[in-house]
């Protein structure tokens, strides 16, 4: 526990997640929030366990993720942000550091975020922007994904796009144990609250659109919501990139949403892909 007297932090940082196990800490495995606490023990003396605003997956890239935490030591802003980044893996970047009020959290404080998704679309991906994106270079009308990106604007109940428990593979890997009845009673348990009030989101804008000049090489997808479930973001992308090839219609999508099951909609797009861009907090945070 910290002391009473220690300072509440907030980190805004950016990282290549390519070579991490994703956000959250895993036994055995390298990841963001696990480097961050290393680093900040290095740096500090003390290891707090920093909190994000997205628990990005495996592969999954940042441009603005925000992280909190509490430190007893006194030491200025800047110098914490310059000796963190010294200590840092390069594919991982202090953006800001700054303190914040007692009850700044980065998850819970979060009031909506922005993810973006890009999609590579001439036939050959050049080999250093292959990393962060998706190599899709059949034919794909961008109107049709329009159309469907509009479909997910407002107030849904996002089951149908939502993997129920996503690192449980990975704890079981990290255990070295196969079947695990309490994890998956964990995971019934999971499901089954998650049916019952937690895949409800809100979707301010969601809207693809082309760049890279005349030739069109991306296709960007962005999505900005109050809060997103785990492989959503990725679970839309392949549902549109579906009805931008012909496979699906744009006119389906309300039927997914409405059966409230994975089965229903379409493939979970590739990690790379895939940023975490920025996280909106009130305006004294």
């Amino acid at each position: 526990m910290p002391a009473a007297n220690a300072q509440n932090w907030k980190l805004t940082l950016a990282y290549d997640g390519t070579d991490f196990s994703g956000w959250q800490v895993q036994p055995g495995e390298q990841t963001i929030q696990g480097e961050l606490q290393a680093a900040l023990g290095r740096v500090t003396g003390e290891s707090p366990l920093p909190q994000g605003a997205g628990r990005t997956d495996a592969g999954v890239h940042a441009l603005g993720q925000a992280a909190s935490f509490k430190l007893e030591a006194r030491i200025p802003a800047e110098n914490l942000h310059r000796a963190l980044n010294r200590t840092l893996p390069q594919a991982i970047r202090i953006l800001a550091a700054k303190t914040v009020g007692e009850a700044f959290h980065a998850r819970h404080s979060a009031v909506a975020k922005t993810y973006e998704y890009r999609v590579y679309r001439q036939p050959v991906c050049p080999p250093f922007q292959a990393r962060y994106v998706y190599a899709c270079p059949w034919p794909m009308e961008l109107t049709l994904l329009q159309q469907a990106a509009r479909c997910f604007e407002g107030e849904h109940d996002f089951l149908s796009f939502t993997a129920t428990d996503p690192d449980l593979r990975s704890r079981q890997r990290s255990s070295g144990t196969g079947f695990d009845p309490e994890e998956e009673e964990r995971k019934g348990e999971l499901a089954r609250s998650i049916g019952r009030q937690g895949a409800v989101r809100t979707i301010y804008s969601s809207t693809w659109e082309s760049r890279g000049g005349q030739a069109g090489d991306l296709l960007v997808y962005r999505v900005r919501g109050n809060g997103f479930l785990h492989h959503m973001v990725r679970n839309l992308v392949g549902t549109m990139l579906d009805v931008g090839r012909g496979y699906r219609k744009a006119e389906a999508i309300p039927a997914m949403l409405a059966a409230r099951s994975r089965a229903a909609a379409g493939p979970t797009a590739p990690a790379q892909g895939l940023f975490l861009d920025s996280v909106e907090y009130p305006a004294q945070n």
